[in-house]
């Protein structure tokens, strides 16, 4: 039996399957990431938006900013061999991974302070009450 998926979708259908706001996918629409056509007042998105969407959602996931997945849209849409796209996104990949590690560095340091003035303070509370 042949499906029955629509090839089109509302803005609503797209806000519940991927549990965002309709004003959260107007954003993206503003910010040149989503092209839905219209009729009327009405937008009309594609299998390619809602590819899209979920890509954005997955950029935003991983830390990506939404110009840097704009950017890879455009390279994307300029070169469907994706060659340029793959070696873009490596990039983008490895800054995220350095900054994440140099946070993970910074994290394990501001915990060691925090144990560090925990100790004082108990130390110091265990004087107080003798």
């Amino acid at each position: 039996m042949a499906s029955t998926k629509p090839t089109t979708y509302a803005i609503g259908e797209l806000a519940k399957e991927f549990d965002i706001t309709t004003r959260s996918i107007r954003f993206y629409e503003d910010q040149g990431l989503l092209s839905p056509t219209r009729k009327g007042q009405t937008r009309i998105y594609n299998q390619r938006d809602k590819v899209r969407l979920k890509l954005i959602l997955r950029g935003k996931r991983l830390g990506f900013s939404l110009a840097e997945t704009g950017r890879l849209f455009e390279l994307y849409d300029a070169d469907k061999s994706s060659a340029k796209q793959l070696e873009t996104i490596m990039g983008l990949i490895a800054d995220k991974k350095s900054d994440l590690t140099q946070q993970m560095e910074d994290i394990k340091i501001v915990l060691v302070e925090l144990q560090n003035l925990e100790q004082s303070c108990l130390e110091t509370l265990s004087k107080i009450k003798e």
